[in-house]
């Protein structure tokens, strides 16, 4: 279990030589995948491998894998500058080798164009499909924008390393999860606009299937585990198969996991999520929404599940749970602990923020309040939105130069060679800077939010504070919830 304010492994904090170079070389993918990359650099340093390669290797290495395909079809596609384009194998060729290859043909004139293999047996959740769709239709500034996008107040350095964690530091396969992801967030779940209309839009536009869920408290976030951790409590007894739509309860899950994802940070940047079972019945198992919370972490919201408690499960979900592990990838399966009585819940939760529903001292329970006229006034205020997004723009922009500059310096001396101390501290100098831009990012955000974002429950009931700031327990005049928040900011 973490430590409360201490980063795990593999994060912007607590980087090895090894990790940070995969994370360069993330990097150096990713902007050329945006079209952000100078073709013209000297040198890309730790970015296509361990050795320095200088664009001629690059390109004599990517020239040793072009394959041939269909010559009009690529002139096509080269001048409609999409982004994406598959380079087609002969029969004999996919049978010998079961992977997809795939250029930018944006970049394809390029000599150090992003060439990507996909093992397509490797593709539990389908995202090679979701990929391809997006490398064929979007171009380098719509890849890049839906990115930042999908940054919100994220540290872009955590951002990626999310995926490259859940890929076992694979960068290949990083990002096509990540550009996969991009593609079902805009195209596939339109997460935008779930975030956008909040609460205020479907109750203005009668979507009772998702205010219902919400007014019951189907699923709701409150407090923190002992690692600081938000916790989503989920009461499965008041979940029926068939009172709302598949749509709708995707719809509903989306807009929980975003509004959890706004609780996070790079010092604690996990949830648990806690399934309350008292009263289960065979009424209340509905398998299909089980499958898309599962996608939902293991495919396009990675390494963001900490911990995940099954409460007073009775005896029937044996048999119910001996499918559902099946379906769950080990790792995420190693994140899930049953617990019976009180004593097993305080393993992972303080004794007096168990709630009093679940048999615990704090007396809070989830009363929802309902949209109030006006709250999403801002959302049609252009103007200051337009200066704001202006504004983050050139933050964006001063970050990946930065960071082009930071993947173009040489690593740190190993042990017994000589440091050059220019080197060191230009190197020093880059992070410090990239750092804290990544902050101004964050801040950015956080003044950019009530106009990109109708508002919620939380917001209402100042658990998400206007600078991003959590707090769960104000109403009892406790502290515990602003140190709690403070400290993984």
């Amino acid at each position: 279990m973490a430590r409360l304010g201490f980063p795990s492994p593999g994060r912007p904090e607590t980087l090895t030589k090894e990790e940070e170079a995969k994370l360069k070389e993330f990097w150096t993918v990713v902007l050329k995948v945006f079209g952000v990359a100078n073709a013209n650099e000297a040198a890309v340093t730790g970015a296509i491998g361990r050795d320095e390669k200088t664009v001629q290797q690059v390109a004599d290495d990517l020239s040793a894998t072009a394959i041939s395909g269909d010559p009009k079809k690529k002139k096509e596609e080269n001048r409609k500058s999409k982004i994406g384009s598959l380079l087609y194998r002969s029969k004999k060729e996919k049978e010998q080798q079961p992977t997809s290859t795939l250029v930018p043909a944006g970049l394809a004139s390029n000599p150090a164009a992003v060439v990507v293999k996909i093992d397509e047996k490797d593709d539990k959740h389908g995202q090679t499909k979701d990929f391809q769709a997006a490398l064929a239709t979007q171009t380098p500034a719509e890849l890049r924008e839906a990115f930042w996008s999908m940054v919100k107040s994220d540290n872009p350095d955590a951002l990626l390393l999310r995926f490259l964690r859940a890929r076992k530091w694979d960068v290949e396969k990083a990002l096509v999860m990540m550009v996969a992801t991009m593609q079902w967030r805009a195209n596939e779940m339109k997460v935008h606009e779930v975030v956008y209309k909040g609460e205020s839009g479907p109750v203005a536009a009668g979507d009772n299937d998702f205010m219902t869920q919400l007014r019951m408290g189907k699923s709701f976030l409150h407090g923190w585990d002992k690692a600081g951790r938000p916790i989503c409590h989920v009461r499965v007894k008041l979940h029926k198969a068939g009172e709302q739509s598949e749509e709708s309860l995707e719809r509903y899950t989306v807009y929980i996991m975003e509004t959890a994802r706004l609780m996070l940070s790079s010092q604690v940047d996990t949830a648990a999520v806690l399934f309350d079972m008292t009263g289960f019945s065979m009424a209340n198992m509905d398998y299909a929404p089980v499958r898309f919370l599962i996608k939902c972490f293991e495919a396009h919201y990675p390494e963001s599940l900490g911990v995940c408690l099954v409460h007073k499960a009775p005896w029937i979900f044996q048999g119910i749970w001996s499918i559902i592990k099946g379906w769950l990838d080990p790792v995420v399966a190693s994140k899930i602990h049953f617990t019976k009585t009180n004593e097993d819940l305080e393993q992972f939760i303080p004794k007096e923020h168990i709630i009093k529903e679940l048999g615990g001292l704090e007396d809070w329970e989830y009363v929802f309040q309902e949209p109030v006229a006006g709250e999403d006034a801002a959302l049609g205020d252009k103007v200051p939105l337009a200066k704001l997004q202006a504004e983050r723009a050139e933050t964006v922009k001063r970050y990946e130069d930065l960071t082009r500059a930071w993947i173009n310096v040489l690593p740190g001396p190993s042990a017994g060679e000589t440091e050059n101390s220019l080197e060191v501290l230009s190197n020093s100098k880059i992070k410090a800077e990239r750092l804290d831009v990544a902050k101004s990012l964050r801040g950015g955000y956080w003044k950019l939010d009530k106009y990109v974002r109708g508002r919620t429950f939380y917001d209402r009931t100042g658990v998400i504070g206007p600078d991003g700031m959590i707090d769960f327990y104000s109403s009892k005049g406790a502290t515990v919830g602003k140190t709690v928040a403070a400290a993984t900011s």
